[in-house]
């Protein structure tokens, strides 16, 4: 199986980005497949965006709720998705990925008035 079969199935990846001091910071999250992306959904005030804007080097891992690996780290890039056309095929990959779920988190959003704030991550696998 390859490294990216191997994350597009994992129900959860660790996330990995960095400091400006280098070290990194391990986040659990969704992640689905989308074309040769994995992509991520996450609040646009989260630490994690605010590091990726700086270094968009990452390193992403199969992992469990709490984070414990269930899979090597891979390297990798991430970017943000702006274009509606990319965030509406991310948004389709996770309900497909996480149904019911997703499908929650996407309306508590809409409710609470936090999903215009959401930002859409996209892991590429490989050297930058």
């Amino acid at each position: 199986m390859s490294a990216f079969d191997e994350l597009a199935e994992a129900r959860y990846v660790n996330l990995e980005t960095f400091r400006k001091n280098g070290t990194g910071v391990q986040t659990p999250v969704w992640g689905a497949p989308d074309g040769e992306e994995i992509v991520i959904f996450t609040n646009g005030d989260s630490y994690k965006v605010k590091r990726l804007r700086r270094n968009k080097a990452i390193r992403i891992a199969a992992c469990g709720v709490r984070g414990a690996l269930k899979g090597p780290w891979h390297e990798g890039t991430a970017r943000f998705v702006d274009d509606e056309a990319g965030k509406g095929s991310a948004m389709r990959a996770l309900r497909k990925k996480y149904g019911w779920q997703m499908m929650l988190a996407d309306w508590g959003g809409r409710i609470r008035g936090s999903k215009k704030n959401w930002k859409i991550i996209a892991v590429r696998l490989g050297a930058a």
